[in-house]
């Protein structure tokens, strides 16, 4: 249980740190504008995308936030990581940073495996339904 903690929990910081923070300390920055210009979006995409993964990050980092709402958030983090990959292939071709966008998916999906097993009920051999 002790290990299952320590993943969970360095995997939903990262993400938290990557699509939480960062987006928040650098989204009005004229390299960011100038990354959402490029990919063919609006000025105000990158502002609704930072305030929806900020949203995101801290419902998955916070342990009060209910289950639902979690889900939801780990949904809406993957679907904005599929998204940009698929935006800089469109734009850009496949090259070395396209992909990272997955890489950063990969860490998102240990983060939610890690939270699921957290939450299930242990059962000491016992069928459990809960």
């Amino acid at each position: 249980m002790k290990k299952n903690k320590i993943i969970f929990w360095v995997a939903t910081t990262i993400i938290f740190i990557w699509e939480g923070v960062m987006p928040a300390l650098t989204s009005q920055t004229e390299l960011a504008k100038e990354g959402i210009s490029h990919l063919g979006y609006p000025a105000y995409f990158g502002v609704m995308l930072t305030v929806y993964k900020v949203l995101g990050s801290l419902a998955i980092i916070l342990p009060m936030v209910p289950a639902k709402i979690k889900e939801w958030a780990y949904a809406g983090l993957s679907f904005t990581l599929l998204s940009a990959f698929i935006s800089h292939w469109a734009i850009d071709g496949f090259n070395a940073q396209t992909p990272f966008p997955l890489f950063i998916l990969a860490i998102l999906i240990v983060s939610y495996v890690y939270y699921n097993k957290l939450k299930e009920p242990v059962t000491h051999g016992k069928v459990s339904f809960a």
